[in-house]
């Protein structure tokens, strides 16, 4: 059984929660940072891209990145911008996105819970990028992003969480610069919070929907603080780690898809035949969004087809080996284009489906050779294979809307 617990929440002041909240730190670079904070000092890439307020020629790795990532942490406290909750509340943070709504409960997950599969994965990490956020978290005392997690949905829960939310008003409600709408409730009821606590104790597993380098940096933060204080209870807020649960059936995953940049030395027409091996495709007027599992668009030279995965390339039987991303890979990627490892290759790029089909178009028009337009992943394909232990192709999943970060602060130091 999993664990979450309330916690002190260092969050904004609500006149400023908008303009606080900002987009997660790895879905943009540096400069797209640099563009998006002009004219706001209160934005949260101040912390989660210190980088920005040095100079450009200062590596994104440097501890100097870090340090001022914790000195802009701490003065938003000092002047005011954020203030720390009195006593340990759970939080409610309902999102809005195209008339939807998803409600996720804010709290702390166990780091034992995660190193013992409570909390389960489906994505391999890269040490970089872990070693990246484990200098951030342990600079700045704090888990300054939310990691994104789902459980399958508890009609108790679901209930309590909608009958807090109509009868009390949110501490912030507010629409973000892309139009997805943000609020949060406070739960500071004993009686719920006990609730809420004793509820997800009867939860098996949570699993982690975004956030892999987070979840891990987070916990390997926490087993460092373990060593430096051999005589730690457990009780000590390292050993826990910000998270945000949404049930299963509120979630929704949008395509990932793929744009390759050359045809590894083929023409048009030699890859078409080669691609006919394990895909029927036939030429379509217009953007092709693949309506059903195993198919896919593709964009090529001016053109897009509708392809489906032809019967023997892919195994029923195999959850990993039958997601769409896979077929692509097994199939196409690696034998025909030669790109053996997508998560290091240069030769492809990976384009979130909230971009939409037009991106893949530009892109290849633009140069690149080919667009594949894949079948979103499912979430029950997601919790599978969790739960069977095995992994998932990189890039498989994209979840909209994304959490913001700086709405919740989880300082490590009690």
């Amino acid at each position: 059984m999993a664990i979450l617990r309330p916690f002190q929440a260092i969050r904004p002041q609500a006149s400023l929660a908008g303009r606080v909240a900002a987009l997660p730190y790895d879905v943009m670079n540096s400069q797209e940072a640099r563009e998006a904070v002009k004219g706001n000092p209160y934005s949260f890439l101040h912390v989660d891209k210190a980088e920005i307020d040095l100079d450009a020629s200062i590596d994104i790795y440097d501890q100097q990145v870090y340090k001022k990532a914790a000195e802009n942490l701490s003065q938003m406290a000092e002047k005011g911008v954020c203030l720390q909750e009195e006593t340990p509340c759970f939080y409610i943070y309902q999102q809005e996105m195209d008339g939807r709504t998803q409600n996720g409960i804010v709290g702390c997950a166990s780091i034992d819970d995660y190193l013992q599969n409570h909390i389960k994965k489906h994505e391999l990490t890269r040490a970089d990028k872990e070693a990246d956020r484990i200098r951030h978290v342990d600079i700045c005392d704090a888990n300054t992003g939310p990691i994104f997690l789902t459980y399958r949905a508890v009609p108790e829960i679901s209930a309590r969480v909608e009958l807090w939310i109509r009868n009390h008003e949110p501490v912030y409600d507010f629409i973000a610069e892309d139009g997805i709408g943000h609020r949060v409730w406070v739960v500071d009821s004993q009686q719920e919070i006990a609730f809420f606590a004793e509820a997800f104790c009867q939860v098996p597993d949570f699993y982690i929907a975004d956030g892999h380098h987070r979840a891990a940096s987070a916990v390997k933060v926490g087993q460092k603080r373990r060593q430096e204080h051999p005589d730690y209870t457990g009780e000590e807020e390292f050993n826990y780690f910000l998270s945000v649960l949404f049930p299963d059936e509120q979630l929704r995953i949008l395509d990932y898809n793929r744009v390759v940049h050359d045809l590894n030395g083929m023409e048009k027409e030699e890859f078409l035949e080669k691609l006919g091996m394990s895909y029927e495709c036939q030429k379509v007027q217009g953007p092709c969004r693949p309506q059903e599992k195993h198919t896919m668009g593709m964009y090529l030279d001016g053109q897009w087809y509708h392809c489906r995965a032809r019967a023997g390339s892919f195994s029923p039987d195999d959850p990993v080996g039958r997601l769409d991303v896979s077929i692509l890979q097994n199939q196409i990627l690696t034998p025909l284009l030669g790109i053996e490892d997508p998560r290091t290759s240069s030769r492809i790029e990976f384009v979130g489906g909230i971009r939409g089909l037009k991106e893949l178009e530009k892109m290849v028009d633009g140069g690149m050779a080919v667009a594949f337009a894949m079948y979103p992943t499912g979430l029950d394909d997601l919790m599978e294979i969790a739960d069977g232990g095995h992994i998932m192709p990189p890039k498989s999943t994209w979840f909209e809307p994304k959490l913001r970060s700086g709405l919740f602060i989880h300082r490590l130091s009690s």
